[in-house]
């Protein structure tokens, strides 16, 4: 598993921004999102280009509190059909932002990291998960670059306990049951949950219980719900899988 600069992580989400946008145009928007219940395309789309303004817009003020983005205009077109290339712009405009910053210079974030850097990867893999979104609801086959995935599996792992606006997450711990993760290509954690917090580290072990795919990609849309772990092979105690899949939620 490779390392991952600020200026990396801001060229692969500039290429998701763009793989999404292909993805929705020309296409009925109205086409609901079974991932993300109650929305359809176009909420995904508008969820996910507001996203992008407002994390520009704090990194380019490099802002010492949260922004409201639901206040923010957003300079959506006033036609659906418009929805697909309003994101792609995204692809031009973030990369010029988060370039133009120190990957290190402090903004407000909601992740432990509160630092430039913290939102070159999380927009990187917002949007692909949210792409991925979108390629299920229409039927088109998921394709995930391995480097890219691994790095979302664990950067799902490093913002996990900092999502506040779900409780459950506070339940993530134990007396030392691992649930290990691993990818026939190579790719690997090990999640142990200690009685005060969980933590992982790259490991090829298994675990009390142990989810066994083909890819990191398979293993990104299993942690975020994409995907079941029943569509894999797993060892060991499927409850406890079953319960960190009910609480470990983003």
């Amino acid at each position: 598993m490779r390392e991952w600069t600020h200026a990396e992580h801001t060229a692969a989400a500039a290429a998701e921004i763009t793989r999404m946008a292909d993805v929705l145009r020309g296409r009925d928007l109205s086409g609901s999102v079974r991932t993300c219940p109650g929305w359809d395309l176009a909420t995904l789309a508008v969820h996910t280009g507001g996203v992008h303004r407002w994390a520009a817009a704090m990194v380019r003020d490099l802002a010492e509190r949260r922004y409201d983005r639901d206040g923010m205009d957003l300079g959506l077109p006033a036609d659906r059909a418009g929805y697909p290339a309003w994101l792609g712009e995204g692809a031009s405009f973030l990369p010029e932002v988060l370039l133009s910053r120190d990957p290190k210079a402090p903004v407000w974030s909601w992740g432990g990291e509160r630092l430039v850097r913290f939102w070159s990867r999380r927009i990187l893999h917002e949007t692909l998960v949210h792409r991925v979104d979108a390629e299920l609801a229409l039927g088109v086959p998921v394709v995930i670059d391995e480097h890219v995935a691994a790095d979302g599996v664990e950067e799902f792992l490093d913002v996990l306990p900092h999502v506040k606006w779900n409780p459950d997450v506070a339940e993530l711990r134990g007396g030392g049951e691992t649930i290990s993760l691993q990818a026939d290509t190579g790719a690997g954690w090990v999640i142990t949950l200690d009685p005060d917090r969980f933590h992982y580290r790259r490991s090829l072990q298994p675990g009390t219980v142990t989810v066994l795919a083909a890819t990191s990609a398979d293993l990104l849309q299993v942690v975020w719900g994409r995907r079941s772990p029943d569509d894999y092979a797993i060892e060991g105690d499927g409850e406890l899988l079953g319960w960190w899949r009910g609480l470990a939620r983003i």
